[in-house]
């Protein structure tokens, strides 16, 4: 085994890099949806390189798609008032399972967001 690879994941470095890149490029802005545009990308192309990079990218896809959904239904139940700690919910949720997501890709570990719809 080289020394570029993990001894527990059998993951590279730079495979590990990209997945955890996919998981924290979802802070970049929620506006003009480029948390979903910037992990697409990367995923696209990435994902013909390395297995563990098509399923994270393909996972935070799914979440931030996930994500988005959640929102603009929390957005709308702000006119009955549940909707303002429904959308406080989510954005912390999102904030706490995308750092979780980019510590396990660190650790070469697949990971799989709670409460996300398979899309993809």
């Amino acid at each position: 085994m080289s020394d570029d690879r993990s001894a527990t994941s059998g993951l590279t470095k730079e495979e590990r890099l990209w997945a955890v890149l996919c998981h924290l490029s979802t802070f970049i802005s929620i506006f003009f949806l480029a948390n979903i545009v910037v992990p697409l990308i990367i995923w696209m192309l990435k994902r013909d390189q390395s297995e563990f990079i098509r399923d994270q990218g393909k996972e935070v896809l799914n979440f931030q798609i996930s994500i988005l959904l959640y929102l603009v239904i929390s957005a709308a139940l702000t006119v009955v008032l549940i909707g303002i700690p429904l959308l406080l919910a989510v954005v912390v949720f999102h904030i706490v399972m995308s750092i979780i997501g980019a510590i396990k890709a660190y650790d070469g570990v697949a990971y799989r967001y709670p409460l996300t719809i398979r899309f993809l």
